[in-house]
């Protein structure tokens, strides 16, 4: 991610609430945070929801075998087109998100026929070219209405601004942040969801072995598909989300190392579970970017830790292996409680236990 996308912008503030104080108070009670340290964060927690979406938009590639570096041009796309909805048709921000998605997912489906046929670094080169592509056109995008502070929409290289809709609904950032991590949270139900269903098993099996999958019956070719127009909703979705947070978004924002640390987050957390790539996003923003351990080495450690992760565990942290001895392991500690309570609930009243 580049160092400049939650680094250099101002998050919206709304009316201080009851939600909102309740949020913080709670943040307060947490060890060394006051009331500055809970702004701060507030504005860290959102960042990490927000780039998990991301991160999981990769992940959905990597799973069915496909290493995509151009997410960040489906996270711009979707940061643009609910900002258009919500900045210059007044639409609500539900909507506007959804309109983001949609655009994204169009995309991602647009860019996923021409190279299905690419695999390996052929496919990654080609992403990362589209991601450049987009962002290039991103930075020719002139469009701008008159409103009565004056004119609102892209303006090429000077960006987006006055994305206001959590100002003028008076929305704090606390109340933003439960938000986010609901929206974050449904997506998670969901994909973990589907892991048990056989279109969760399809996608994995593809990621396996494409031939193999596809002898089986399966049709890989339009669940690949399926799962890159899922991945552009997903990386849309974080993007309107940031936009709104910000105020103000500019192409320069979406380069290609936002991409990058997609993929990075997904391969450190590990593929076995769509909670990997939040244990990667842990690892980054809430441990070497938020403790500001070693300072200026952040980017040599992180892409470090992924090298590292690439010869030693290719899967990442929570890998399959790990995840299936987790589940047998919880498997097995429920097993005893679940007898216990059956057997006493079929003794007879009084019955002493022997």
């Amino acid at each position: 991610m580049s160092d400049r996308i939650f680094a250099s912008t101002t998050a919206a503030t709304g009316t201080d609430g009851a939600m909102a104080q309740a949020v913080r108070a709670a943040l307060c009670h947490l060890p060394g945070v006051d009331q500055a340290g809970s702004a701060h964060l507030v504005g860290l927690l959102s960042d990490m929801a927000i780039m998990s979406l991301l991160a999981l938009s990769a992940y959905l590639m990597l799973l069915v075998g496909r290493v995509s570096f151009g997410q960040q041009a489906f996270f711009g796309v979707g940061a643009y087109g609910a900002g258009v909805m919500t900045a210059m048709f007044n639409l609500p921000l539900p909507l506007g998100l959804l309109f983001g998605m949609a655009l994204g997912a169009l995309c991602s489906w647009l860019l996923a026929l021409p190279t299905m046929r690419l695999s390996g670094l052929n496919y990654a080169v080609a992403t990362l070219a589209f991601g450049e592509m987009a962002r290039i056109g991103l930075s020719w995008w002139h469009w701008q209405v008159q409103t009565p502070d004056g004119p609102v929409g892209p303006a090429g290289l000077e960006g987006f601004r006055d994305i206001r809709w959590l100002l003028e609904n008076d929305l704090a950032p606390e109340v933003y942040l439960l938000i986010t991590l609901a929206v974050l949270a449904g997506v998670l139900a969901l994909l973990i969801w589907n892991e048990r269903t056989r279109l969760g098993v399809g996608l994995r099996m593809i990621g396996q072995d494409d031939l193999l999958t596809a002898s089986q019956g399966v049709p890989v070719q339009r669940l690949r598909l399926l799962a890159s127009a899922g991945a552009g909703a997903l990386a849309a979705l974080g993007g309107g989300l940031y936009a709104h947070r910000t105020t103000y978004i500019e192409p320069a924002l979406f380069d290609p190392m936002l991409g990058v640390h997609a993929v990075g987050y997904a391969l450190l957390g590990g593929l076995g579970t769509a909670l990997g790539p939040l244990l990667g996003v842990v690892l980054d923003l809430g441990l070497l970017d938020a403790s500001r351990i070693l300072p200026g080495w952040r980017m040599v450690i992180f892409g470090g830790l992924v090298a590292l992760f690439l010869r030693w565990r290719p899967r990442g942290l929570l890998d399959e292996v790990l995840v299936h001895r987790i589940s047998q392991a919880f498997g097995r500690w429920l097993r005893p409680n679940r007898t216990e309570s059956s057997s006493s609930s079929q003794r007879a009243p009084g019955e002493r236990v022997t």
